[in-house]
Parts: structure tokens; C-alpha cells; sequence
């Protein structure tokens, strides 16, 4: 199996690849963990991951800049209907658009939109940073076997305001619920970052390479 993380000059490339090796060791089965960065190696992946920082316009502007990657990720998702997990903005991408710097268009895969996280208490800021307890809404194969201290690693000041409930993977509170995850049929993404989440982001990314 050949899981392939892409890198569009917008994620944290290098401690994802490590923590997708390190859970693909672990799983001690014949998976190939590969960088790529071309529309045509999509094609050749079983699954793929969309790592993401920054801002969302400007994630969707590099993924736009690599010729044919955006029409290919669609194909890959919407067409032969692959698994593809989404972290930070990579996951924001799903949504139909994102209001960040002047607002942009996603694939629109997950429907709902990106929006700022609106403070009222003075006591919070952001970005949303530091480790935070998530609450799990949907029964999902990619949530098997964490420890009953679900606490993961966040970055951000934006958030995935999704249509349909039932996309709604997994939320947290800060100030109001928030969504962290989410989950529809091959589709899924954390705001979290697994990579940063010590052992429960690596079960997560074990959970994605067995899905």
C-alpha cells in the first residue's frame, strides 16, 4: 500500500512524514510512506494525506499553483472515492470556502465554511494553542483504541462550521464547542495535529492506514 503525503510548500511535512512512518512501522505491514509533490504521483497512491499550515487562501493558492494537483485530488477523492485525511488547513480545505484573508474557494467536498473563531472572553485568545480535550460524536473506525485522555495538539484561530451535523467527527470547547474532525464516507480530517499528539495522533494515524 502506498500512502502518500503531499506537499504543496503548506504543511509540516517533515514531522508528518515521521509520525506516518513511525504508525506504519508499528502496524508492521508492507506500506510505503512517500513525500510527493505532483499531480501525477496522486494517481498512483492508495491513500493520501493533506497536511496544511498557514492561511487557508494561501494553501488553497499553492495547491492551485501545482499543475493539474487540484483536478487530480478531486478525481482521487470524489471519483475513485479513496481516503484522504486532512490536518490543520488541510482538513479547512474540504469545506466549500474560507473566509481567511479576503475568503477563497475549497474543494467543497464536506459541505460548511471556515471561519473565524469569535472570542468573548477576554481570558482566551488566539490562536487556539496548546493541548485540549476532544469529545468524540460519531461512531468512526478512525477513533479506535485512544486512551480514555483524549487530548490533542491544536494551532488555530480558525474553524470548520460544517452544514450537516453528521459530518461532525469530533468537537472540543474552547468557549464554545468547536469542530475538531471531520468524517463523510472515505473523507476525513482533524484541526489537530496527530503528528503533535504524542500517542494518541499516532493510533489516529494508525487507525487512517488500516481504515
Amino acid at each position: 500500500m502506498i500512502v502518500s503525503i503531499f506537499d504543496y510548500g503548506s504543511g509540516n511535512i517533515k514531522s508528518v512524514s515521521k509520525a506516518v512512518e513511525l504508525a506504519a512501522n508499528n502496524l508492521q505491514k508492507n506500506i510505503s510512506v512517500q513525500v510527493i509533490n505532483s499531480a501525477d504521483k496522486i494517481k498512483k497512491a492508495d491513500k493520501i494525506i493533506l497536511p496544511g499550515q498557514g492561511s487557508f487562501k494561501q494553501c488553497a493558492s499553492n495547491l492551485l499553483e501545482i499543475q493539474g494537483a487540484w483536478d487530480q485530488l478531486n478525481e482521487f477523492v470524489v471519483v475513485k472515492k479513496k481516503h484522504i485525511f486532512g490536518i490543520c488547513v488541510g482538513m479547512q480545505l474540504f469545506a466549500d470556502y474560507g473566509e481567511e484573508d479576503g475568503g477563497s474557494k475549497g474543494f467543497g467536498w464536506i459541505g460548511g465554511n471556515v471561519k473565524k473563531i469569535e472570542l468573548r472572553n477576554s481570558e482566551l485568545k488566539l490562536p487556539h494553542m496548546g493541548w485540549n480535550e476532544i469529545q468524540i460524536k460519531l461512531d468512526s473506525p478512525l477513533f479506535l483504541k485512544l486512551s480514555k485522555d483524549k487530548h490533542f495538539y491544536f494551532v488555530h484561530s480558525y474553524e470548520f462550521v460544517a452544514k450537516d451535523p453528521k459530518n461532525v467527527a469530533a468537537s472540543t470547547f474552547y468557549q464554545d464547542e468547536v469542530t475538531v474532525a471531520v468524517f463523510k464516507e472515505n473523507i476525513f480530517g482533524t484541526q489537530f495535529h496527530p503528528e503533535k499528539s504524542q500517542k494518541n495522533g499516532i493510533q489516529i494515524l494508525e487507525n487512517f492506514l488500516t481504515w
